[in-house]
């Protein structure tokens, strides 16, 4: 008999457990990968998390700053109106405003407790920022980085896990819930190869969404979406939110909505932990997309990457052939993101935009020599060109314009990279409310069960800012084991 039993095993489902067994005695983590897989979406994601800061002080709280650090850097703030602003403005306003005012303000508080359990975190000086006359200025939000990674978070939360002496099952798929009239009292689990009943006076689920499940996909999604290639887990097929529904919880958020960005062409089917989340390709406002009709298809520059990369995947899987090449001229060659110079990368060269687009594979080279010359007449040259602020320079006269950072491609080497739909996670979920307690399709919480990260819907609709996942995953998981471990205790 557990207290807590939670479902999953990332960064959500670790943060449920450790914040469980600061109020109950025992444990259990029932992860369905083996020890090797282990840490689901969280693993392959960079660590970065969207928190609220006033300032250089408020983020000395969570990381580690030498003087040097500070005085070579411009952190700017972000403040809790930004974030509600930006979270209401991506999701087209329809973001739960409950759950998001709560997201919001226990950003900064929820990291600083990952700290008290270990995790190391730094700012991220090579992703979200970038040197203008010797000084890092950071854009766009998003400052704090887990050291190492999602690796490294995964890592440091279960070390945590262990210290706190939590239980934790490797390859132990949880099948269905123990529910009565009187709520949830456990799990069915497949562990060591035999079903069996773990009873508990409190269940988080913490599994994370659909996106591993192409049957759900298609379903969901809608028809096409089973081609696309999937960034994380294999082990992400809805279960959590099966269960659930199978116990009368109530669904709410966004079905057919998802988080797909561009992704390596022929990267493999799941992610690769070796490669991580370096199959992304998300340095297009630089430079230009385009199809295999020659065709450019989207503003890559009407926001600034945090704010887009999440829903272009959409836009890319819609491409003829679910595919598009990202071209870029030697001018941005120091702006383009590490993840370009990885080796498992589908990439052509040329001194000339002619010999360039004869590489393109499956695309109309003549149509895309035309296409990327009257984008080069159309850029406003005479606005300067800043990758820190969203710059005007734009274009003018094309049916489909670019907003800002419009670069001419016009100095060699020139390089083009293919990309297809990268899934991250779904949208759609399950319904809780601000105390994590999943909700019945009768409107009652469901006694017993709470829920956290990717399998609760209502909070990311469309789009997400970048970084705001794996804060939503520790601030509600904290919320959720706390609230399971109180219930347990009270029960006792």
């Amino acid at each position: 008999m557990y207290d807590v039993i939670v479902v999953g095993g990332g960064n959500a489902a670790l943060c449920a457990a450790l914040a469980a067994k600061e109020h109950c005695r025992r444990v259990l983590v029932l992860e369905r990968a083996p020890e090797e897989e282990a840490g689901g979406n969280s693993r392959f994601t960079a660590g970065l998390m969207r928190v609220v800061y006033n300032g250089v002080e408020d983020l000395k709280r969570v990381i580690d700053l030498n003087d040097e650090e500070i005085a070579r850097t411009d952190f700017g703030s972000y403040s809790a109106e930004q974030f509600l602003d930006d979270m209401a403005r991506v999701t087209e306003y329809r973001c739960d405003p409950d759950l998001t005012e709560l997201l919001v303000k226990e950003s900064l508080p929820a990291v600083q407790w990952m700290r008290s359990k270990g995790v190391r975190f730094t700012a991220a000086w090579g992703r979200q920022a970038f040197n203008v006359g010797g000084r890092f200025k950071f854009w766009g939000g998003l400052t704090v980085e887990a050291v190492g990674g999602g690796p490294g978070l995964v890592e440091a939360l279960t070390r945590a896990a262990r210290k706190q002496g939590i239980d934790i099952w490797y390859s132990s798929r949880a099948l269905s819930l123990l529910a009565d009239d009187d709520g949830v009292h456990g799990v069915v689990v497949r562990h060591n190869r035999k079903t069996t009943q773990v009873r508990s006076k409190a269940v988080v689920l913490a599994a994370g969404g659909f996106q591993a499940n192409p049957e759900w996909r298609t379903r969901y999604l809608g028809p096409g979406w089973e081609l696309a290639k999937v960034r994380g887990t294999r082990f992400n097929t809805g279960d959590g939110i099966r269960m659930a529904l199978d116990a009368g919880a109530a669904a709410t958020g966004n079905w057919s909505g998802c988080h797909a960005v561009a992704w390596e062409r022929n990267a493999p089917e799941f992610g690769d932990l070796a490669v991580g989340d370096q199959f992304q390709k998300h340095s297009y406002p630089w430079g230009v997309y385009i199809n295999a009709h020659g065709r450019r298809f989207v503003d890559e520059g009407a926001d600034f990457r945090n704010y887009t990369y999440a829903k272009y995947g959409r836009v890319i899987l819609g491409q003829p052939l679910q595919f598009a090449w990202q071209i870029f001229d030697a001018k941005v060659k120091n702006q383009l993101r590490d993840e370009y110079r990885i080796k498992q990368v589908t990439k052509r060269v040329s001194n000339t935009l002619e010999g360039l687009v004869s590489q393109l594979d499956d695309v109309d080279a003549a149509a895309a020599l035309e296409e990327l010359r009257r984008y080069n007449a159309a850029v406003r040259q005479e606005i300067p060109f800043n990758p820190n602020i969203k710059d005007g320079r734009r274009t003018e006269g094309l049916a489909i314009p670019k907003s800002n950072w419009a670069n001419t491609l016009d100095t060699p080497p020139f390089e083009a990279y293919a990309v297809t739909c990268g899934i991250t996670f779904t949208f759609g979920g399950l319904r809780i409310n601000t105390h994590a307690n999943v909700i019945s399709s009768d409107g009652d919480p469901i006694p017993g069960l709470y829920a956290a990260g990717e399998l609760v819907g209502g909070i990311f609709w469309f789009n997400y800012p970048g970084g705001s996942g794996l804060t939503n995953g520790s601030v509600f998981g904290r919320i959720a084991g706390e609230n399971a471990g109180k219930l347990a205790t009270a029960a006792a």
